[in-house]
């Protein structure tokens, strides 16, 4: 792999060189216009003051921004696991279906791409609403009296980037089953293993990349998420994203925004290289 990013930096095919350009002026070039600001000053009136500085990363060490990022841990963390307990057997359902079922189950996992995260988002938010079809349903059946607050808390944050990412977990874990000879199941059961053992000896550590690509797919975008907590979580629900776009937009506080715009990164790297490592361990059993 080392060989072959040399050689293709010594002289570059034509093909490539659309993508390096790409790669160079939308990811590197903002990246680098990141670290800069992230050392820089903030101006009296907003702005950047190009004056070196480690001010706002001493600033994210604080408690409040440490517990905010941890926060942000959890609720990614959270939802990867869900997604992960609810995509799995979905994704089974979907390798194991018939032809015709299967592409209905795959337009229906892809269906919900076709509309804007913004219009999803509201949705849920119209669904679990104090007077929205959920509420209305319960109090008609006398289950509760008075409507239940969904709207601004953690469970409907928690709800909202399930049901948003769930797809992102689905895809990679029917790309792995599909893959899978099921026969192995079977030849499993007939040598006495119990239904349990199959799933976690058998099954799960042979699609252990699934698992691990639909994590990171979930993982990342979670991380970082800002529409969802704050349309759904209002003002309670502070998480890093929020914090970063508010930093950006309302405060103007760019170089501190950037800082933690890096601290993200970093957190999301670490994530990527812990996946590469325990791939290429797998790869060399």
């Amino acid at each position: 792999m080392a060989r072959l990013i040399k050689s293709v930096l010594k002289k570059p095919p034509l093909l490539v060189l659309p993508a390096l350009g790409w790669f160079l002026w939308f990811l590197l070039i903002p990246i680098g216009i990141v670290i800069v600001y992230s050392f820089s000053t903030k101006g009296t009136y907003g702005g950047v003051i190009f004056q070196f500085t480690l001010h706002n990363y001493i600033r994210a060490s604080d408690w409040i921004y440490l517990r905010i990022l941890w926060n942000s841990l959890v609720l990614a963390t959270l939802t990867a696991v869900s997604c992960l307990v609810i995509g799995y057997p979905m994704a089974l359902i979907m390798a194991t279906a018939g032809p015709r079922i299967r592409s209905l189950l795959m337009i229906l996992v892809v269906t919900p791409f076709w509309t804007n995260l913004v219009v999803r988002t509201y949705a849920t938010k119209i669904l679990f609403g104090d007077y929205g079809p959920i509420n209305e349903m319960a109090l008609r059946l006398g289950i509760i009296r008075e409507p239940i607050a969904f709207v601004n808390s953690d469970f409907l944050v928690w709800l909202g980037m399930v049901t948003n990412y769930l797809p992102f977990m689905i895809l990679p874990l029917y790309v792995a089953l599909e893959k899978f000879d099921f026969s192995l199941l079977e030849a499993a059961r007939d040598l006495g293993a119990s239904s349990w053992n199959v799933f976690w000896k058998v099954l799960v550590p042979l699609t252990k990349t699934g698992i691990l690509t639909g994590t990171i797919f979930v993982f990342t975008p979670a991380l970082g998420e800002f529409v969802i907590p704050d349309l759904l979580g209002g003002a309670k629900t502070m998480l890093i994203g929020n914090l970063v776009t508010e930093q950006f937009l309302k405060t103007r506080d760019w170089p501190f925004g950037s800082a933690l715009s890096l601290l993200l990164i970093v957190i999301v790297m670490i994530s990527l290289l812990i996946y590469l490592r325990v791939e290429t361990a797998e790869q060399k059993r």
